[in-house]
């Protein structure tokens, strides 16, 4: 179905709905709240999740040492009361009093321990082992406290330590797919069925005892997901929407629309190791010749702001680096005089993706760059960027929390198969620079890092940043209060009246 038809069909609710609800009491007061998503969780199982739906879900069922800030990402106590550093590879954690577990069963020191060795074990096979990896041990320290070896200096482990707690005796358990472990959040697993998952709310744990059970409900396709809004029988969607749909979704049944700044990078890695793009000149060009503005202001629909760096603004490690420059084909053009540079770029098969990457072939296109748009299934497109069989490819990091996952796509050391470094960057200041943050503790130390690596890539343009997409939540009257943090998790929910 075409936007327009579903806007059509949107029209059509909203009229059909009417007000044929008003002057009513709410027949819906003590129903769950739903929760619209557009593929089913993976796994419930925090040890091996990773896909988006599963990470949020797992993260109201479970609970870490280390939430992060919705706004800054900087790490602040959760299951931990407080902490300090005893040297740059030690650290104590004293847990907070009373928190238990979704049994009843107190959390003690023990269970600390224990998870962190579950997740570092191979036999165990968590897809999170690389958290912990520069843990060289933990050990109860009294009734309350944990002390925490590190093997090397990470400047990470505070962010780390976000990772769930589970009760020692189930630490290293079997999968459990269907993810019936003992939590510390504010919602137990009441049941899964085929594309539904209801949790209730949880005593004991952390942050409270949440007012109203969920529902997660799958929902894939946005029509269906936009004509159960106006139903009134989903109350939450969190970036299930097209921008252009929004202004037909909001005001029905008492549905808001809200957005907030989102900790994510929308951006261009180019291959710079061969090819055109192996001249940085041509690369800064092309940074130069992009209208990140018109694309945020339009296809975007405002809900994006245009990148000046990496790190999103609001982070606690975003630089104040200048702004960029104003945009201009000049630099291209002179590029391209002796004639067009033709340059393909990979991108999904997402409807609006191939929209903007194809406005980007136009913009492009004035500076004498032929940009060939060519869209493919995910999995195919990480193929080929994991081999390297691509010139320009059009990319996301969602949850952009902490700055050492740069390591990932930057480092020498992260060249595929060894990491995310599609672009084949080899770059000794870059390197330098993302060890040193890896290896700092103190906040204001990373940041001056982080801010140098920023002028750097700036410079080299390894990385092309675009926008930041906000975080876009569309909420029923009952959900009305709720917004998704930075990185666009929902432990507001527990908050909901």
């Amino acid at each position: 179905m075409t936007g327009r038809s579903v806007l059509a069909v949107v029209a059509l609710a909203t009229s059909l709905a009417g007000c044929g609800g008003c002057g009513r009491a709410d027949p819906d007061a003590g129903r769950a709240i739903e929760v619209g998503v557009a593929t089913d969780a993976e796994t419930l199982d925090p040890r091996y999740a990773t896909d988006a739906v599963a990470m949020r879900v797992t993260r109201l069922v479970h609970a870490g040492l280390v939430r992060l800030d919705p706004d800054s990402m900087e790490p602040l106590p959760y299951v931990a009361e407080r902490w300090a550093w005893r040297d740059a590879r030690t650290l104590r954690v004293e847990l907070r009093e009373g928190v238990r577990f979704h049994s009843g069963a107190p959390v003690r020191p023990e269970d600390v321990v224990a998870t962190l060795r579950a997740f570092a074990d191979p036999a165990v096979g968590s897809r999170h082992a690389r958290v912990v990896d520069a843990i060289g041990s933990a050990e109860a320290d009294g009734p309350r406290a944990v002390i925490i070896h590190l093997s090397r200096a990470h400047g990470t482990l505070l962010t780390d330590l976000e990772l769930p707690i589970l009760r020692a005796d189930e630490a290293a358990s079997a999968p459990r797919p269907e993810g019936n472990l003992d939590g510390l959040g504010p919602y137990a697993i009441e049941g899964v069925a085929h594309g539904e998952i209801r949790l209730s709310p949880a005593k004991g744990g952390v942050p409270h005892e949440p007012h109203r059970s969920l529902v997660i409900r799958t929902v894939r396709d946005e029509n269906a997901r936009a004509l159960r809004v106006h139903a009134g029988r989903l109350d939450v969607v969190v970036n299930g929407f097209s921008p252009t749909l929004l202004p037909a979704l909001e005001g029905a049944r008492g549905v808001t629309v809200k957005s907030r700044v989102g900790a994510n990078l929308t951006y261009l890695v180019p291959r710079v190791d061969r090819g055109p793009l192996a001249r940085p000149e041509l690369r800064r060009a092309l940074s130069r010749a992009v209208d990140r503005d018109l694309v945020a202001r339009t296809l975007l629909a405002a809900r994006a702001q245009s990148a000046a760096t990496l790190m999103p603004p609001g982070h606690w490690a975003h630089a104040d680096i200048g702004p960029r420059d104003a945009r201009d084909v000049e630099p291209l053009r002179a590029l391209t005089r002796d004639g067009p540079i033709k340059i393909s770029l990979l991108t999904s098969t997402d409807r609006l993706r191939g929209t903007i990457a194809r406005a980007l072939a136009q913009q492009l296109r004035e500076g004498g760059v032929e940009l060939e748009v060519v869209p493919l299934e995910l999995g195919t497109m990480m193929a080929r960027l994991a081999a390297g069989d691509f010139e320009l490819a059009m990319l996301q990091m969602p949850e952009l929390t902490e700055p050492n996952v740069l390591r990932v796509f930057l480092h020498e050391s992260s060249i595929p198969p060894a990491g995310a470094n599609r672009g084949r960057v080899r770059d000794a200041d870059v390197d330098r620079l993302l060890d040193e943050g890896a290896r700092q503790t103190q906040a204001g130390e990373r940041r001056e890092t982080y801010a140098a690596l920023e002028r750097l890539m700036r410079e080299r343009a390894y990385v092309i940043p675009l926008w930041h997409e906000d975080q876009v939540v569309v909420a029923s009257a009952r959900a009305g209060t709720f917004l998704p943090s930075a990185e666009g998790r929902w432990l507001g929910l527990a908050d909901l009246p």
